[in-house]
């Protein structure tokens, strides 16, 4: 268990950069132990828990996640439900795709809109342009009251972020959705704390020890479909403060920006106001590979706007209920 990417990895990836014909091939043998740590702790959802829901949006570690739990249990037969926080601001490719797939695995698909809570009044935008992507934790939790939901199922990897690098497996939040980094509950020998008090639930992430380069080694290697803006596309962007931010109705160009076209593809896939692709021509999941293997920077920090209002963005939010 807790497996990590082989230290050959390195050295491969190396004589892989200099082959333009790909004739070193990366080792992807460390791939079954995650996706064995990775089914092991699906199921030990779905044994200690009685009403757990695994949250998919579309997105690539939502599907890698998807697709491990497709071989723990079985088409048809997933023991909790898909949930989905929607903002009402994503890419309908996403949105299209979560629900083909969702069909495709006879899953049951709960969508709450972050739109319903402005309707109830817990949600209140301070302006009209402002991104609704922190306001999911509202949505979120009304949803977990709602279903009585006590443990969310979550596709976060400990490489995206700081905060996300220091929260356990098994991440407990208290009766008001909050996580306490300070009071953490151990996880010695892959042994998980899963006791609960009335009110209170779990956060689990099952591919807590995967980084982004084994999400794409999985992707290549299980052929799992993604979204189409995971690949090399041409799209309007204007470049801002070192984001290409996508030209849309909702992130117009402001006053004195220049819009370019350029080739791109989506790291990460969020709210449409706060996620920005990045230049690539990477076309296949091994191309993306190759590139991966040559990034210095995170895939939320290449690409997320709202983890750059401060280094400690992410661990607030989290702090109040966010995934």
């Amino acid at each position: 268990m807790n497996a990590r990417t082989e230290t050959e990895l390195l050295e491969a990836a190396a004589a892989l950069a200099a082959q333009p014909t790909h004739a070193h091939h990366l080792s992807n043998a460390h791939l079954d132990a995650l996706e064995e740590e990775t089914i092991f702790i699906l199921r030990e959802v779905a044994a200690s828990f009685e009403r757990p829901a695994l949250l998919f949006s579309g997105g690539k570690d939502s599907l890698v996640m998807l697709k491990c739990a497709e071989k723990a249990f079985g088409v048809g037969r997933l023991p909790y439900p898909l949930l989905m926080i929607d903002t009402g601001h994503n890419f309908v490719e996403v949105t299209d795709f979560r629900d083909s797939r969702a069909q495709e695995l006879q899953a049951e698909l709960i969508v709450r809109s972050v739109e319903d809570s402005m309707a109830r009044g817990t949600v209140r935008l301070s302006h009209p342009g402002e991104s609704r992507n922190v306001h999911q934790s509202v949505t979120l939790l009304e949803a977990i009251e709602e279903f009585r939901f006590d443990a969310l199922i979550g596709g976060a990897r400990r490489d995206e972020e700081k905060a996300r690098a220091k929260e356990r497996i098994f991440s407990h939040r208290d009766s008001f959705g909050q996580w306490q980094p300070k009071a953490q509950r151990p996880e010695l020998w892959t042994l998980f704390n899963t006791r609960l008090a009335p009110g209170e639930h779990f956060r689990v992430f099952p591919i807590s020890n995967w980084t982004e380069l084994d999400v794409w080694q999985y992707i290549e290697r299980e052929q799992i479909g993604l979204p189409p803006i995971y690949y090399t596309h041409k799209r309007e962007v204007v470049d801002r403060r070192g984001l290409l931010v996508p030209v849309t109705d909702l992130t117009p160009p402001k006053d004195g920006e220049t819009v370019q076209i350029r080739d791109v593809r989506f790291r990460t896939v969020g709210d449409i106001t706060c996620t920005c692709p990045v230049e690539s021509l990477a076309a296949t999941p091994g191309d993306i590979v190759i590139e991966t293997l040559a990034a210095d920077v995170s895939e939320r920090g290449a690409t997320r706007m709202d983890d750059k209002t401060s280094d400690a963005s992410m661990e607030k939010r989290k702090k109040d209920g966010y995934f």
